[in-house]
């Protein structure tokens, strides 16, 4: 046994509730985190549930609306601040963390079912991404449960498992997109070509009740978004689904730009987003290649059916995503519940080797929250050295006056939209000060790297009043009263 079950609670509950509890006070930051929370700002603001909005005019047809959705709902209960925007990814990963444990007890029994929890919630990209604001904590729910609701429903083929693989795969088309419906066949196929016995457990499913589920929750969003704002479905469908797999420069992109990598890149992201669990596991498998018996093991283990279940789930995202032309290390995601079972199985096993190596293991399971908590404790002490604008908004706000306006030089950052709550705007010229309606202009931001040339084409008297990580915030004196100073 891994320790007695009430030490166990004790410490994935001190994980999740310190990841919890730290993600209400970190500001959010340029350019994805703050992106997603400006749209779910504006969906709680305008109250239009259908259309995810980009900027006020420009609707957001780069994902599907249930993030968002739980986001803005968030908002209406708890208020729009960091706390509340989060919440949603911690609670989905906890969800993740309930399917892998009741999958894993059920097929490796409990001491696995510890350590594969603990891994999971301590892997670097999923302690991450469960306190931030991102899409990926939702697919990776929603591939998780249909991945279990299948392998649980050979065994116990209730209604429940049976209805919540469709289910789920609703949940994954309103949370990414019909990337779940990949990732899940990628899976299943080939590990029911490899085990001719579990077609059987497939074919028993109830597909035409299911898939009429299925279609039920989630296509009348695709239908009412189509409709709202026609084209959404040929950019998400074929730009977003097709174009920025295949092509490395995709510039159809309309909200960002194409996150090139060379291709197999996501094999060294899989590495980073497992850490520390991702070293273990190289270590155990060069351990495991050494040695005939060992090999001979490890060979039996790909045999058995429900570990090879493992592999095909675990590998296929990242052989998908070999070949794409645009990766993310999120994209890891979705492998790394099976990924952490595979581990489970093994730590399960070498902790009884001896007191040091269990020791070891505990030692890493604190390892990435303690480095995480330490660098968002370390740059709340140094806000400036964060790409967020909270500080500068906050600043500009609190000695603003009636009339006053905070403007931007260039595009807005996402962070300063929704700190601002959408009451700034921008300015493109440096000549800004002899444009008509300009007088209101008080408090201007100016890009650090542009702010020596621009500031020779300011007429007025100027005084730097905040400094950013990319933005130097300027009062400015105005001619209807020369006096004024600021407050």
């Amino acid at each position: 046994m891994l320790f007695r079950n009430r030490a166990w609670w004790l410490l994935l509950s001190a994980l999740l509730g310190l990841r919890l509890l730290t993600m209400g006070w970190f500001p959010l930051t340029d350019t994805t985190e703050a992106r997603y929370a400006e749209v779910a700002r504006l969906m709680a603001a305008t109250g239009d549930w259908i259309t995810p909005w980009f900027a006020e005019g420009v609707p957001f047809w780069g994902k599907p609306p249930l993030a968002f959705w739980s986001e803005a709902l968030s908002f209406k209960l708890f208020g729009i601040n960091e706390f509340a925007v989060r919440l949603p990814s911690w609670l989905a990963t906890v969800g993740t963390l309930a399917l892998i444990h009741v999958y894993s007890r059920s097929h490796f029994g409990r001491s696995v079912a510890m350590w594969a929890v603990l891994v999971y919630a301590t892997s670097a990209l999923v302690y991450i991404v469960a306190g931030a604001v991102l899409m990926d904590p939702f697919l990776a729910f929603a591939t998780t449960w249909a991945m279990v609701a299948f392998a649980m429903s050979t065994r116990q083929p209730s209604w429940m498992w049976r209805y919540g693989f469709f289910a789920s795969l609703a949940v994954g088309l309103l949370a990414k997109g019909p990337l779940v419906m990949v990732l899940v066949a990628g899976a299943l196929i080939p590990w029911m070509i490899w085990h001719p016995s579990a077609r059987k457990s497939f074919m028993q499913l109830p597909w035409f009740a299911g898939l009429s589920l299925m279609a039920f929750l989630s296509f009348p969003w695709y239908v009412a978004a189509e409709l709202r704002t026609p084209g959404f479905l040929n950019y998400f469908l074929i730009g977003e689904h097709f174009l920025r797999f295949i092509d490395s420069g995709w510039t159809g992109d309309l909200y960002g730009t194409a996150h090139q990598e060379a291709k197999g890149t996501i094999w060294i992201h899989a590495l980073i987003a497992a850490f520390p669990w991702g070293a273990v596991a190289l270590f155990m498998l060069l351990q495991g290649l050494l040695g005939s018996a060992r090999k001979q093991k490890l060979r039996l283990a790909l045999q058995d059916k429900d570990k090879s279940y493992l592999v095909t789930w675990m590998l296929f995202p990242l052989l998908l995503f070999t070949f794409a032309g645009n990766i993310l290390w999120t994209y890891v995601l979705p492998a790394l519940a099976a990924f952490s079972v595979l581990i489970g199985i093994s730590l399960a096993s070498w902790q009884e080797k001896s007191p040091k190596v269990r020791l070891g293991f505990y030692a890493l399971v604190g390892f990435v929250p303690l480095v995480v908590t330490g660098y968002m404790a370390l740059h709340i002490i140094q806000p400036d050295k964060l790409k967020t604008e909270k500080e500068l908004v906050a600043y500009a706000f609190r000695h603003m006056t009636g009339g006053d306006e905070l403007v931007f030089v260039g595009p807005i950052p996402f962070s300063a939209m929704f700190y601002a709550r959408g009451l700034t705007r921008s300015v493109a010229d440096f000549n800004w000060a002899s444009k008509s309606g300009s007088s209101s202009i008080r408090y201007l931001a100016i890009p650090r790297e542009d702010f020596d040339q621009m500031a020779k084409n300011i007429s007025r008297p100027f005084t730097k009043v905040f400094e950013s990580r990319h933005f130097i915030l300027i009062f400015v004196e105005h001619p209807r009263n020369p006096d004024s100073q600021q407050s």
